[in-house]
């Protein structure tokens, strides 16, 4: 205010003192920010603080139908405002009538453009008279009218703060009843976002919460209301919580607050510490991040198996530090039109600084955080646009603005290195599979609400659903609540019956595999193109890995190391003749015996992979067959797993005895593949 004030009142009231340096004074200020900011109440009051003409222009009530009429009427308000000088034209929402003339396509935009330009330059500069404009959208603006001489100042009229929100609050409830337990401090201080609009809804929203709980004492057919009843009437502290509860800030009306907590997330308490680090202190303790000259960091990464609950994290984060929150998937920001969708980046990193403290969550970030020059047949390149766009945004994020940025993934292995240096996502989470306790952590979190049968053991079943994720864990909570809704039964021992039904979403492969993401990055703070996984830790127990040496007293060295770079699928071989895959594995047992490579052979769920290992321990996939059990009979699925069970080399100190077995493995294999082409044949004949 005080700016505008200067620009204003000086101009206005003492010309004298630019004529006596001899400069002009300045001819238009351009207010722009969030709709229902307060631009054109500022305007009014600052005619009415200097008791100024004023005249004001609503940008469509300018067009007209009629050729020439448009011009004239603006000509009549500049002349207008002239004769009742000291004056000030306020022109609201001017991007409807001076839009970029190179963009517009009608004739009637150019010529008012050309005209407000002829008109603005044509003001004397003692004229006594000040344009103001006002607008939500400045870049959409014609670049003419923000030129020297013309819009001389452009003032952002932003999202007030908290002293500014307490203001406000102030001058809306002066003329309401307020109940004595009212803290509007408090409350300014978790409306986060909130303009002006805002605010004054807030209070009406209150007032209504109020009115609501006398419906039931109100006779509406009477003319008159009870005096007890009205002096009884006074807005509480519990209005306003109420009235928060169904109110968002004008500019996240689109966006779906969270109402989630720590609560509904069980166990991850090492993430969450470090969450509260990262993004909560900086929200509720600015002054210590100051006292110590630290910035806070502004992006984190999480990573992990899906299912996991990094969209629930993000969420109970912004739920706890009372920020806003912003969801965007991936995807949706991709369209078919050139440079939308970095507009569309843009736009929400726009909207994410005018809401602060905001936490900004991409969902799916490999959606379009791709390593650039990876997209086969991104016609025109737009994921790496994007990506330019995004990394953009984040090193233009103002220090003073607490935004966050929280990006999720289960493919880390494919993000573009440059996302994740130091002031981007340069706090690398890892989200692993839930230990035991936080499985009975997550399940008392699912069931807390749900009534239990007193036999219900979730210790036990924490215990049993060792490898499922947290999404794995919630599905076998609701299956347990439809089997006793099914059965009308207010009890949940059903739970202990139907459990394992659920099937796992992430397999031991999947596992291992993200476990060598995260070691990895506790290395490096990028990928490489030749990324590889590392090894499993020392001492895993070989019931549980297949991987895992079974003699304890050989070198580390001489144990075989799992990479898996790449599966790929056998299904076809396997459809055509099964004599293609079992020589596969004969020739590669005779490379081993040779000392070339060491192999072995694991079965995930549905999907048998053969790993070839070089001299050093690292190796690929060789090749794997996978099976569909509604697809293919016992027969071939019973091979596969019968053929695994005797063929597996887990160090090279068995060599020889691993070799004579898995050879007489292969020979009665070729028998049975030998026994099953004849039926073949004879079916066909």
């Amino acid at each position: 205010m005080a700016q505008i004030c200067e620009l204003v009142e000086l101009p206005l009231r003492h010309p004298q003192l630019f004529k006596c340096i001899g400069v002009k004074p300045p001819k238009g200020i351009l207010l722009f920010g969030p709709p229902g900011s307060g631009k054109t109440l500022i305007a009014r009051a600052v005619a009415n603080e200097n008791g100024a003409f004023f005249f004001l222009i609503n940008g469509p009530e300018i067009m007209s139908k009629l050729a020439g009429e448009s011009e004239s009427n603006l000509r009549k308000a500049f002349e207008e405002a002239e004769k009742n000088a000291p004056s000030i034209i306020f022109i609201d929402e001017i991007d409807s009538i001076a839009p970029k003339r190179e963009k517009t396509h009608g004739e009637v935009e150019r010529r008012i453009v050309s005209q407000l330009l002829t008109l603005m330059d044509g003001l004397k500069s003692r004229a006594h008279v000040i344009v103001m404009g006002a607008t939500n959208r400045p870049n959409s603006i014609d670049p003419a009218l923000r030129r020297f001489g013309r819009f001389d100042r452009e003032i952002d009229i932003g999202v007030p703060v908290e002293v500014g929100r307490l203001e406000v609050l102030r001058i809306h409830t002066k003329n309401m009843k307020l109940s004595e337990d009212v803290d509007l401090e408090r409350i300014s201080k978790y409306i986060h976002g909130y303009v002006g609009a805002d605010l004054a809804a807030l209070c009406t929203e209150a007032a209504l919460q109020c009115i609501r709980e006398k419906m039931d004492v109100i006779d509406l057919e009477d003319d008159t209301i009870d005096a007890e009843i009205l002096n009884s009437m006074a807005v509480t502290n519990e209005h306003f919580h109420t009235a928060l509860g169904t109110s968002n800030p004008s500019a996240l009306r689109e966006t779906v607050m969270p109402n989630c907590s720590w609560e509904d997330i069980g166990g991850l308490e090492n993430v969450k510490r470090e969450l509260q680090e990262t993004v909560q202190y900086p929200v509720e303790h600015p002054e210590k991040f100051e006292k110590f000259g630290m910035s806070p960091s502004k992006g984190v990464l999480f990573y992990g198996p899906p299912g996991c609950g990094k969209t629930l994290l993000a969420k109970a984060i912004a739920n706890e530090c009372q920020a806003n929150f912003i969801s965007v998937k991936g995807p949706e920001l991709l369209t078919i039109w050139f440079g939308e969708s970095e507009d569309s980046v843009h736009e929400i990193f726009d909207k994410a600084r005018q809401s602060a403290p905001c936490v900004l969550f991409f969902d799916e970030l490999d959606s379009i955080a791709t390593q650039r020059g990876s997209s086969v047949g991104d016609a025109g390149g737009a994921a790496d646009r994007v990506l330019n766009q995004l990394l953009t945004e984040m090193d233009g994020m103002n220090a003073k603005k607490t935004v966050f940025i929280i990006g999720a993934t289960n493919r880390p292995d494919i993000i573009d290195p440059a996302l994740l240096w130091p002031g981007r996502l340069d706090q690398l989470i890892y989200i692993p599979l839930p230990d035991e306790d936080s499985r009975h952590q997550i399940f008392k979190a699912c069931l807390r609400k749900s009534p239990l049968s007193k036999d219900v053991d979730l210790r036990a079943l924490a215990k049993y659903t060792q490898g499922f994720s947290g999404a794995d864990i919630t599905e076998i909570c609701q299956r347990a609540c439809k089997y006793a809704i099914r059965e009308n039964i207010e009890k949940f021992s059903q739970i202990v019956t139907h459990w394992h039904y659920a099937r796992r979403s992430v397999s031991d492969a999947d596992i291992r595999k993200y476990q060598a993401f995260a070691q990895t990055l506790q290395q490096s703070r990028g990928f490489g193109t030749e990324f590889r996984f590392a090894d499993q830790p020392a001492g895993t127990a070989a019931a549980s890995d297949p991987f895992a040496s079974s003699a304890g007293g050989a070198d580390e060295d001489d144990l075989p190391k799992v990479v898996i770079l790449e599966q790929m699928s056998l299904w076809n071989v396997w459809m055509i003749s099964e004599i293609v895959f079992v020589s596969t594995l004969l020739l590669c047992l005779f490379l081993y015996a040779a000392g070339h490579f060491t192999f072995c052979l694991y079965s995930d769920r549905n999907h048998v992979s053969l790993i070839q290992m070089d001299k050093n321990g690292y190796g690929a996939v060789a090749g794997g067959v996978s099976w569909l059990p509604e697809q293919l009979d016992d027969e071939p699925k019973a091979f596969c797993l019968w053929f695994l069970n005797g063929v597996v080399i887990s160090s090279r100190a068995s060599t020889g005895r691993a070799v004579d077995g898995a050879l007489c493995r292969i020979g009665k294999c070729l028998d049975i593949a030998g026994e099953k082409s004849r039926t073949r044949t004879r079916n066909a004949m």
